[in-house]
């Protein structure tokens, strides 16, 4: 079997095996540690805009290519030792950037207690997942909440992801790992100073540019791959395109409309963060209301398109290696 390929489907196998395990060493605490101890450099000695905004670029450059570069470098370190511990290894760095059995688990820590009238523990325990204030949310905006978590993470916690290291496979020099933790060094950069509020408006502004523009491609192709699924494909478009723009985000808004398209519910509306009411823009249509099957639906839909675009790889890459 090609190596690119091994090392997909083994890191796919340990994601929804395994996932994240507790007190092992993750790379995207590494980047986290390291973001925050450049931020706080770059806010101590930098203080006008054109400063931080060169900062910024500076700290992106470090993140996105320093990660792929070690990553790449471990790969070579274990491939020369012997190739089999060089699959294991790079399976298992690609394995942290999948982030499928998280938002399960994420889901279902939240679900379960909501589901014996339990909400105030629902709500604690929601709070560590999502920004938004939620001590007074009801159960119906418990159920959105967590909706719209794991569909808009469904693209860049799951597919994007896999969408680079596809890319990584195809070219055997750089490999499946070292791309996808680029990019997943992109989207914790984004995550972490990618907010357009103080003190990150211009120090963050170019790593939330940058996610944008990676996750643009494979959102879209992750749009087309859940319409299809769904078997009415005109309509989940027709509704995507009539309320997905609305959103701010050039992505989120598209990942979640898709899945409130084929779930016939809809996300959006009023969220409070910090006390500050934040009107989200409505995708989809009301048909049905949100409940824990529309969530269980919804991760599904990922896992059948995460399966779908591993599958069609891997299979090219087996065709590639016979002739």
């Amino acid at each position: 079997m090609n190596f690119s390929s091994a090392v997909l489907i083994l890191a796919a196998s340990l994601d929804y095996l395994i996932g994240d395990p507790w007190n092992w060493v993750h790379p995207v605490q590494v980047m986290g540690w390291l973001i925050s101890r450049l931020s706080k450099l770059a806010l101590k000695y930098c203080h006008n805009s054109l400063t931080q905004r060169l900062a910024g670029i500076v700290i992106t450059a470090i993140l996105v290519i320093g990660s792929g570069v070690t990553s790449w470098l471990i790969v070579r370190c274990a491939m020369w030792v012997n190739p089999i511990l060089g699959i294991l290894v790079e399976s298992v760095l690609l394995a942290s950037c999948f982030a499928f059995k998280s938002l399960r688990t994420a889901a279902e820590t939240v679900l379960q207690p909501l589901e014996v009238a339990n909400i105030n523990e629902a709500r604690s325990l929601l709070s560590n997942f999502v920004g938004r204030d939620t001590q007074n949310l009801t159960d119906l905006e418990i159920y959105r909440a967590v909706l719209e978590t794991v569909t808009e993470n469904a693209t860049d916690g799951v597919m994007a992801p896999l969408f680079y290291a596809v890319v990584g496979a195809f070219v055997p020099i750089i490999g499946p790992s070292s791309i996808a933790l680029a990019y997943k060094a992109s989207s914790t950069l984004d995550s972490m100073i990618g907010y357009r509020e103080v003190p990150y408006i211009y120090l963050g502004w170019f790593s939330a540019r940058l996610e944008d523009c990676l996750t643009w491609l494979p959102c879209r192709l992750t749009v087309i791959t859940l319409a299809l699924l769904s078997r009415k494909p005109l309509s989940c478009i027709k509704i995507c395109q009539r309320d997905a723009p609305k959103d701010s985000s050039p992505n989120s808004g598209w990942s979640e409309c898709a899945y409130a398209a084929i779930l016939g519910v809809q996300m959006g509306g009023t969220n409070w963060y910090r006390g500050v009411a934040k009107v989200k823009p409505l995708l989809g249509d009301a048909i049905h209301p949100i409940t824990s099957n529309s969530i269980e639906t919804a991760l599904q839909l990922t896992r059948y398109s995460f399966l779908l675009w591993l599958g069609g790889t891997a299979s090219l890459l087996l065709l590639t290696t016979i002739e």
